[in-house]
């Protein structure tokens, strides 16, 4: 019997699993509901664009979103080793200084997580892109003397955690085939109780696995939230409805679910960003070659390659929003692949204001969850956006694009003030950041217990207040980081 179980084998779960046997918490074995990261395209950059979308990912839908042309938004969720790690454009960032403080919970302010960050710096090595392409580098251009970072405005090219040109994650970077037991296609239905203790979990296939010191979450804003209601934790009347004996009941399980919304710019121009025009041709024939031999090309890029911190309304103020770049041509309608050249950049709030809901549509594990982002849920996003967009117009026109510059297609420089309000609307999606539905202060104490119970934790972007203010790839690692420190010290 292993002292600790661990479900989820995401950016959290793999730094929190290696780091509670480092500290010499006990042993620990990692479950994963999807299959192993082991696939050429899971390693390659470019592979996201192929993944994303497959089996080894969730591929969840929210519900309708009322103040977004009530559309059903894709919420991708990577289902294998690794996590939405694995599928993601490994873009890193910690955030602001003032996200973390902001929380306003012992323990967690920026210079008490500060550590957590240093010390999963040093194992993902993560470091400005080698070899982005022109467009990308042109943004430098637009805040030339600051690299990015969204304390203040800024551009150019974004750090990753890529080393050698393939996907470090946390999976690959916290040597977990040497610390822990990790078992893959182990989906998890429900947590096994002695009493008020976890001590264990139910599997979708019928078997038990028992542990001796406790278990800890690790599977995310969706489906921690999933799991714990449907070992009954949560919101007592949601749960009766479905069948589900209320254990303890929890109203802010589920609660407070958002992401960072965005909305895009789309531009085509021949000569311009990565694309399938008959001129890229030989080099699109050549690029599995040249990413084999030297790790560069194309294949090499993680799409996202760079963006811009800026201040929506151009105010002496910290910035509000994040741009990602991806200089490739994105198709606004019709076929997926065109014979087109072009670039993207996107508009998305740092700290959104609206927030939603997770719940249960039934207690079998199978079935699609509930996934209510409240995307524009407050009128102030909307606006934000909407000036964001507009700002955003004119830095690109400033960049250092030279004859690579392309016009924009999609919506179109003409489309502004209220027509821009409603092509955010009608195309507004996020940036696959869902955070906050076991948030800290709420269902889960200071030190990551969950309130009610024993024996049980929970450590992944669930647990953040508020998101913070780029994207929550290393905050996740961190936040596994912190689990491992708190939960050694409370299982002792």
């Amino acid at each position: 019997m292993k002292d600790f179980l661990v479900i989820g084998a995401g950016s959290a779960g793999c730094v929190l699993a290696a780091e509670l046997v480092r500290r010499g918490a006990g042993s620990v074995l990692l479950l994963e509901a999807g299959p192993s990261d082991r696939h050429p395209l899971v390693q390659t950059p470019m592979g996201l664009i192929w993944v994303m979308g497959s089996k080894r990912d969730w591929c969840f839908t929210s519900t309708p979103q009322k103040a977004a042309g009530n559309r059903e938004i894709k919420v991708p969720r990577g289902r294998m080793v690794g996590g939405s790690g694995s599928i993601n454009s490994m873009v890193w960032f910690r955030g602001r200084r003032d996200d973390f403080d902001n929380w306003n919970v012992p323990g967690w302010s920026y210079e008490e997580v500060a550590p957590a960050f240093e010390a999963v710096e040093a194992a993902l090595k993560p470091s400005r892109l080698a070899t982005p392409h022109p467009l990308t580098t042109g943004l430098s251009s637009v805040f030339p003397e600051t690299p990015p970072t969204p304390e203040t405005e800024s551009s150019g090219v974004f750090a990753y955690n890529l080393v050698g040109g393939r996907r470090n994650s946390a999976a690959r970077a916290m040597n977990l085939g040497k610390l822990v037991e990790l078992r893959t296609d182990a989906h998890v239905d429900r947590l096994l109780w002695d009493g008020d203790k976890a001590v264990g979990a139910v599997l979708v296939d019928g078997s038990e696995i028992r542990v001796s010191k406790g278990v800890v979450l690790s599977a995310g804003s969706v489906a921690s939230p999933g799991i714990l209601m449907r070992s009954g934790v949560g919101p007592k009347g949601d749960l009766e409805k479905l069948g589900i004996d209320c254990r303890e009941g929890a109203p802010e399980v589920g609660e407070n679910l958002h992401d960072h919304p965005g909305v895009g710019l789309h531009f085509e121009g021949a000569g311009s960003g990565y694309g399938l025009e008959a001129a890229q041709w030989l080099n699109w024939a050549l690029a599995p070659f040249k990413y084999a031999l030297s790790r560069t090309g194309p294949f090499a890029s993680p799409t996202v390659e760079g963006g811009m911190f800026f201040n929506a309304r151009g105010v002496d103020q910290a910035p509000d929003v994040q741009s990602h770049f991806i200089p490739f041509h994105l198709a606004h309608m019709g076929p997926r692949f065109q014979k087109k050249s072009g670039y993207f950049a996107d508009v998305c709030l740092c700290r959104p204001k609206s927030r939603g809901r997770f719940s249960l549509a039934s207690k079998d594990p199978k079935a699609a969850p509930l996934i209510d982002l409240g995307l524009l849920k407050d009128p102030d996003d909307l606006e934000t956006l909407a000036a964001g967009l507009e700002r955003l117009r004119g830095l690109l026109q400033a960049a250092d694009f030279g004859t690579r510059r392309a016009p924009e297609v999609y919506p179109s420089a003409a489309v502004k003030g209220d027509a821009l309000k409603e092509h955010i609307r009608a195309n507004c999606g996020t940036a696959y950041h869902p955070v906050g539905t076991l948030r800290l202060g709420g269902p889960v104490s200071e030190r990551l217990s969950v309130r009610g119970v024993e024996n049980l934790w929970v450590a992944d972007a669930s647990i953040m207040p508020s998101v913070t203010s780029a994207n929550t790839n290393a905050p996740s690692m961190m936040i596994g980081w912190k689990g491992a420190e708190f939960i050694a010290e409370d299982a002792a």
